[in-house]
């Protein structure tokens, strides 16, 4: 058993954190980015699986070749942001679970069910992004998640001739809290859940 988080902590996790899309001209470097894969890759997933994988594009290279596979509203907020994590899976990762689940033959789990094995990996690979949106936040970065780009056109950028494919980006560095909107609403515990 474990100690509850203090107010504050959980304030920086959910209410206080926000999405942002305004940055401020403040780098994040590489050690923190290392630092912030260290927690995330902590987080359950299915059988150890770990299937996301994160390409940390922070140089105008990369952002060079991200943006025309970013749709309009997305644009400037992206190319602004100090660092965007193209959060991906590996459609190959059960290869790797010898490794990662040695108690089982868990790879046979997979075996000729590609359907599954895409299934697993998105699924798996999105708890990971919540993992990273939490981690980025506990070290002092703000985020900004988001859908709304040609995922066909990144993955031929970023991913071609490779098992790994596009599932959502994450801007990340040190938002502009001077932009932000007042907090959107949230259904509330009635309409969103239910008691079995």
């Amino acid at each position: 058993m474990h100690t509850p988080f203090d107010p504050q902590a959980l304030a920086t996790l959910f209410s206080e954190g926000r999405s942002h899309s305004a940055w401020l001209d403040k780098p994040v470097p590489d050690a923190l980015l290392e630092q912030l894969y260290d927690q995330v890759r902590l987080g359950p997933t299915a059988v150890n699986s770990c299937p996301g994988r994160f390409v940390f594009v922070r140089t105008p290279e990369g952002k060079e070749k991200l943006a025309p596979c970013l749709s309009k509203g997305n644009l400037d907020k992206t190319m602004s942001a100090p660092v965007t994590v193209i959060v991906a899976y590996d459609e190959d990762f059960p290869e790797t679970l010898p490794e990662l689940f040695p108690f089982a033959d868990a790879r046979s789990w997979y075996a000729g069910q590609p359907a599954l094995i895409a299934e697993n990996a998105l699924r798996n690979s999105s708890m990971q992004a919540g993992y990273l949106i939490l981690a980025a936040r506990a070290l002092g970065l703000d985020c900004g998640p988001m859908s709304g780009f040609d995922a066909k056109a990144l993955d031929e950028t970023f991913f071609h001739d490779t098992t790994w494919k596009s599932n959502l980006l994450i801007n990340l560095g040190y938002g502009d809290t001077s932009k932000l909107r007042d907090r959107l609403p949230r259904l509330p515990f009635d309409r969103a859940c239910a008691f079995a």
